[in-house]
């Protein structure tokens, strides 16, 4: 993990994402077919996507959480075959170390964990650091746990130095856990228990923590207003990401937002 595959933050990557749900909400069942999946995991590294983001549990408030084995269950068709023909490009959406250590012992350590529980579950810290895998943290707060339910139904954070601490404070714990900190991509977790006001703040979140890598999943998201699923409120929350030096965007709509980096340098120039 030490040649800086995910982390380099010279140009802004994109991320698609694909979930094998039946209730996401943004495209619950669009992608729940496998050969539906695979295609367009394909279709997003087409567009322009640098990884793609592969995640069978739906994280929209009052999902029905799934088990382990019923996320092995949705994922296992899907990565049969994308793992071996994107190594290294793909990162897998789970809270579940069972999942992520099955994962790895199937198809070897070549793909990221992308935790929106924030690696708040040691056994998940443990598991990334026994295979070398690639760390996505996604800040949930820290008082939930990993109850991402919990998160959307009490009260809302609304302190950006709790998200910075309490990243900063998982990125020390892997590190001292064995997983290399160039392999480590820091998410603020916009729209997981926040207030809509410190969401808003969380897109220039990357000027917080300048020489950390991050990510930011603002993609559809309520705060972005009524009409977040057209693809202008999108592409205005990215130019300020860009803006303020974000590594990876990860975004539904790969092609619409590709242009963008080279937009922005354009006009800085």
């Amino acid at each position: 993990m030490g040649d800086g595959r995910y982390t380099s933050a010279m140009t802004t990557k994109l991320m698609g994402i694909v979930n094998v749900t039946p209730d996401s909400f943004s495209d619950g069942n669009r992608y729940f077919a496998p050969d539906v999946a695979t295609r367009r995991v394909a279709e997003l590294f087409a567009a322009g996507a640098a990884l793609v983001d592969i995640g069978a549990e739906s994280t929209r408030p009052q999902a029905t959480p799934l088990t382990s084995d019923q996320e092995w269950r949705r994922l296992q068709p899907v990565l049969d075959v994308v793992m071996p023909a994107y190594p290294n490009r793909l990162s897998i959406d789970s809270r579940h170390p069972e999942t992520i250590d099955r994962l790895a012992r199937a198809y070897g350590s070549r793909f990221l964990i992308n935790d929106v529980s924030g690696f708040n579950d040691p056994q998940m810290i443990a598991v990334a650091a026994r295979h070398g895998l690639g760390c996505i943290v996604s800040h949930l707060p820290a008082a939930v746990g990993t109850d991402i339910q919990a998160a959307h139904a009490g009260s809302l954070l609304g302190d950006l130095d709790t998200v910075t601490r309490e990243l900063l404070t998982r990125h020390g714990e892997l590190v001292t856990a064995g997983v290399s900190p160039e392999g480590i991509i820091l998410d603020p977790g916009i729209g997981f228990g926040k207030t809509p006001e410190l969401n808003q703040r969380l897109l220039r979140f990357p000027a917080e923590l300048p020489g950390y890598p991050v990510l930011l999943g603002y993609s559809r998201k309520r705060f972005l207003g009524d009409d977040r699923f057209e693809i202008e409120p999108n592409l205005a929350a990215g130019r300020i990401a860009i803006a303020a030096g974000a590594a990876y965007l990860r975004v539904h709509d790969v092609a619409a937002h590709a242009a963008l980096p080279a937009e922005l340098s354009g006009s800085a120039a």
